[in-house]
C-alpha cells in the first residue's frame, strides 16, 4: 500500500500554505515554485481541498488561497482523505466496493481492517501545525514533512 503523489503533494502544499503566517492569500504559482509541484497538478488538488473545506479561495488582485481553519485543526488524515482514493490496505474494505464474497467467513478481514484503522488513526493524529512545527526556523523554504515523529 502506497500513497500517491496526490496525498504527498497536498500535505506539502498545506504546510507551505500554513507557513505564510501573515494571513494574506498565497498564489498557487508561489507554492508551485517553492515546492517544485506542477501548477496544473496543484490546481486539481486545491479544487478538492476547497470542496473539502480545508482551504478557501480569495479572488481578485492579491488573491490566492488561505487555510479554512487553524492548522492545528486540520489533520494530515483529513487532507489525504479529501484528495486520495480510500487508503484501505485491501479493496474489499472500500465503501464503494461490492464487498468480498468471502466476508462472512474471511479469517483475515479483521487483520486488514485493523491495519486500515491504525493507518487512519496515525494520520489523523498529526496536524498541519505539527508538521509546520517540524520546519527549522532557519530553513523556512523547506517543509521536512517526511521526518515527522508520531505523537501520542
Amino acid at each position: 500500500m502506497r500513497l500517491t503523489t496526490k496525498g504527498q503533494y497536498a500535505v506539502r502544499a498545506m504546510v507551505k500554505l500554513a507557513s505564510h503566517r501573515d494571513g494574506r492569500p498565497v498564489a498557487l504559482r508561489d507554492i508551485s515554485g517553492e515546492e517544485g509541484i506542477s501548477l496544473a497538478y496543484l490546481e486539481q488538488l486545491f479544487l478538492k481541498l476547497r470542496k473539502g473545506n480545508i482551504v478557501r479561495s480569495v479572488r481578485g488582485p492579491g488573491g490566492g488561497y488561505v487555510l479554512a481553519r487553524d492548522p492545528s485543526d486540520i489533520s494530515v488524515g483529513e487532507v489525504i482523505t479529501v484528495v486520495e482514493e480510500p487508503l484501505n490496505p485491501v479493496a474489499c474494505l472500500d465503501d464503494d466496493s461490492e464487498g468480498c464474497s468471502r466476508a462472512e467467513n474471511c479469517i483475515t478481514q479483521t487483520v486488514w481492517k485493523g491495519l486500515g484503522d491504525r493507518i487512519k488513526e496515525f494520520l489523523n493524529s498529526i496536524s498541519v501545525q505539527d508538521l509546520l512545527n517540524e520546519v527549522k526556523p532557519s530553513d523556512s523554504s523547506a517543509t521536512h514533512t517526511c521526518d515527522i515523529q508520531h505523537r501520542t
